[in-house]
C-alpha cells in the first residue's frame, strides 16, 4: 500500500493564510470563468441580434399586396345573414390571391349621420362607422385560427351569422395532427421561472415555453424549436413576416381599419409607403393595356370602390384636394370593358382584379415558393392511377 505523504507546510507561513491564499485564489478562477461566461453569452445575444435584425431587414425587403374595400358595401345588403356572407366572400378571395393587408374605408364619412362602432386593434381600440367595424370584426374573425377564436372573439352581434361561412382553409389554420415549423400561438398567464419565456398555446396537447416572456393574452407566431426526443416542446417567437420569408407560405393577412380614402395612404405600416397604387373604375383605362409583368412593385395598394365607386369617396374626403380620382393612382383601370352588367359588384371586382393583375404585377422581391411539408393539402383523389387488373372486381357505384 503507498503511504500518503502529509502536505509540507511553507515557512513562515500559518495554515490559515495558507487557506485564505487558496480561498483567495480559487475565487479569482471562478470570476475568471464567470467574466469568460458573461463575454460568451454577450457575443452570442450579440451575434442573435445580429441576424434577428438581418432576418427583419429580409422579411421588410419580401413584396406585399394590400386591398383597400369600403365598409359600406354590407349597408346595401339586405339581411344580417347577407352582410355576413358578404363578408365572408372579401376574405375568401383575399386569402386564394395571398393578399397581405386588407382596409375598410369609409366612403362616405361624416356628411351623413351613422352610428360608430368600436373594434380592438393592435394599436389600440379604433372607432369608426358601424358597417366598417363589422366588415373589418369578421375578416378578422376568418383569418385567426380556430383554436385560437375562443380567446380573441368573444360572443358578439357582428359574428351572429359567422357559421354560415366558409372557412378560408389557410395554411396557418394548422390540425393538431400538422407539423410544421410554425404556428400561429397566445400568450398564456402561467406563472414561468425566472429568466424563462411566457407558455403560449399554439393549439397542441401541451404549451410550448418560448424565448420571451410577454404580457398574457397576445397573439404571437412562435418557431418550434424542440429537438427531437424532448418532452417539453420549446419555441421562439418570431414576427409575422417570418413563416413566409424563410418557408414561401402564404401566412394570412392583416386588418386595418380607417375612416377616410386619405387615410388609406397615410397610415400605410410600410416605412417607404405603397410605391404601386392601382384605382379601380369603369371610368379607368382598360387592364389589357397593361404590359405582361411589366408592373413592378415592392408594396402595391390596389383600391376598389363602393356603389357610387371611388369618385364618392374622393368626394366626401375633405383631406383629398384633387378632382379627379385618377390623380391618386399610377394606374386607374377598368378591370373588365364591356362588361355585360350595369355594375360590378365589390365582391366581384376583387375576383376579377386579382385574377386579371396576376399576369400584370411583377414583384421585386417575390416570396419563394412554398416547397416544404407540414401543412395538410385539400382532400382529393390520387392523381396516380391504380393498377387494375381484368381479374379486380370494384365497386365503381360511388363515382356515378
Amino acid at each position: 500500500m503507498m503511504s500518503t505523504q502529509p502536505i509540507a507546510k511553507p515557512p513562515g507561513k500559518s495554515w490559515r493564510e495558507i487557506n485564505q491564499e487558496r480561498k483567495a485564489l480559487k475565487r479569482q478562477r471562478n470570476e475568471e470563468k464567470i467574466i469568460k461566461r458573461e463575454k460568451r453569452a454577450a457575443i452570442e445575444k450579440e451575434n442573435e441580434l445580429k441576424n434577428e435584425a438581418e432576418t427583419k431587414k429580409e422579411n421588410a425587403e419580401i413584396s406585399t399586396i394590400s386591398i383597400a374595400v369600403p365598409g359600406t358595401i354590407l349597408e346595401n345588403a339586405q339581411s344580417a345573414e347577407l352582410r355576413t356572407y358578404l363578408a365572408g366572400q372579401i376574405a375568401r378571395a383575399a386569402c386564394v390571391f395571398c393578399v397581405d393587408e386588407i382596409i375598410v374605408y369609409d366612403d362616405i364619412g361624416d356628411k351623413v349621420d351613422t352610428k360608430k362602432s368600436k373594434l380592438e386593434e393592435a394599436d389600440g381600440v379604433k372607432v369608426a362607422r358601424r358597417s366598417c367595424v363589422q366588415l373589418a370584426r369578421i375578416l378578422q374573425y376568418l383569418e385567426c385560427p380556430q383554436y385560437l377564436r375562443k380567446h380573441f372573439f368573444p360572443l358578439h352581434k357582428d359574428l351572429e351569422f359567422a357559421g354560415l361561412l366558409n372557412p378560408l382553409d389557410a395554411p396557418h389554420h394548422l390540425r393538431q395532427s400538422n407539423d410544421f415549423h410554425f404556428r400561429e400561438g397566445i400568450t398564456m398567464n402561467k406563472k414561468v421561472k425566472p429568466g424563462r419565456g411566457s407558455q403560449v398555446n399554439v393549439g397542441l396537447l401541451q404549451d410550448v415555453s418560448t424565448d420571451k416572456l410577454l404580457n398574457p393574452g397576445i397573439r404571437v407566431t412562435v418557431k418550434m424549436t424542440n429537438t427531437e426526443g424532448s418532452k417539453k416542446l420549446k419555441g421562439k417567437i418570431v414576427s409575422l413576416a417570418t413563416p413566409r420569408a424563410e418557408t414561401g407560405v402564404y401566412w394570412g393577412y392583416t386588418v386595418r381599419i380607417v375612416n377616410s380614402l386619405s387615410q388609406v395612404f397615410t397610415q400605410c405600416p410600410y416605412k417607404d409607403g405603397y410605391d404601386l397604387t392601382i384605382g379601380t373604375s369603369d371610368r379607368g383605362t382598360a387592364i389589357d393595356d397593361l404590359p405582361n409583368k411589366g408592373v413592378e412593385y415592392n408594396h402595391a395598394l390596389i383600391v376598389f370602390g363602393g356603389l357610387q365607386g371611388i369618385e364618392s369617396a374622393l368626394e366626401s374626403d375633405e383631406q383629398l384636394q384633387v378632382n379627379e380620382a385618377s390623380l391618386l393612382f399610377n394606374h386607374y383601370i377598368n378591370v373588365l370593358p364591356n362588361q355585360g352588367s350595369r355594375t360590378i359588384r365589390t365582391e366581384e371586382a376583387i375576383l376579377i382584379a386579382m385574377s386579371s393583375l396576376r399576369t400584370k404585377l411583377k414583384a421585386n422581391n417575390e416570396p419563394m415558393v412554398f416547397k416544404d411539408t407540414g401543412i395538410a393539402v385539400s382532400n382529393s383523389l390520387p392523381t396516380s392511377k391504380p393498377n387494375l387488373s381484368s381479374d379486380d372486381n370494384l365497386d365503381l357505384s360511388r363515382f356515378d
